[in-house]
């Protein structure tokens, strides 16, 4: 089998929430809620956080967490977990956002069950249908177009694929349009790979990073499902979720 490990990345600095990782209303750091459900995927062995921030690197360290600590100049938090795990032992990186507090572990099992059946993708990823019309227009929302056997072909902030009578979706439209989930998991030397190559010029028009895989001929496996995690971006967005964890969490009475 094997050796997965999940990498969390979290930094402090955002431009809607500062300091998101470090929110504890719940009585558990943000990023507590996100490591604790990482681990609970059947086809994990270990998870970290990788952070450039020594705040973070405490509160991990206080719920007895493994964080480590990497340099603050990162592009992404791709960049940023590709020096996390560079000295650790593992086949299966698995990207999970550290803003997604609610991420289902099958999630996470279901990306890396991707790269054990398409043997010749270098990562896998996540996509869920998209129903409402308006979500489909959300430049926020990233949409992806995948081939017959289940390979990504493109993802953008566009509605894609687009009909003839674009921007106007066709009467009657029976497509299931998809929108990506950003969880990613990579084979480990791929990873590491895919952070040393410059950022590609349709992942510079788009601001999308997968992109740069698919520019420089990599696959990328696609699953559909349901799962569909909730990001903290926004003060709002916090609330929502503390609101929605105490109604789970309620003391029975």
């Amino acid at each position: 089998m094997p050796r997965v490990l999940v990498a969390i990345p979290a930094r402090y600095q955002a431009t809607r929430l500062p300091g998101k990782p470090l929110l504890r209303e719940t009585g558990k750091f943000l990023i507590q809620h996100v490591y604790e459900r990482a681990s609970l995927a059947s086809c994990v062995d270990d998870v970290v956080v990788a952070t450039d921030d020594e705040r973070i690197r405490a509160a991990v360290a206080s719920f007895g967490g493994c964080a480590i600590m990497t340099s603050p100049h990162h592009r992404s938090g791709t960049d940023r977990i590709a020096e996390a795990v560079r000295p650790l032992d593992a086949d299966i990186v698995v990207n999970v956002q550290g803003d997604e507090p609610e991420i289902e572990p099958d999630a996470i099992d279901l990306a890396v069950s991707l790269l054990e059946s398409h043997p010749d993708a270098d990562l896998s990823t996540l996509a869920a249908p998209v129903h409402d019309p308006a979500r489909l227009r959300d430049p926020n929302l990233v949409k992806v177009v995948l081939d017959a056997r289940g390979y990504a072909l493109y993802f953008s902030r566009a509605p894609i694929p687009a009909s003839k009578s674009y921007p106007a979706l066709p009467p009657g439209d029976a497509h299931v349009y998809l929108g990506h989930i950003g969880l990613y998991a990579f084979r480990r030397p791929f990873l590491l790979k895919f952070a040393s190559l410059p950022p590609s010029p349709l992942e510079t028009h788009e601001s999308l990073e997968q992109l740069r895989a698919l520019e420089h001929g990599h696959k990328i496996a696609v699953a559909i499902t349901a799962h569909q995690a909730l990001g903290i971006d926004t003060p709002d967005d916090y609330r929502a979720f503390v609101q929605r964890w105490r109604s789970t969490n309620a003391p029975r009475v």
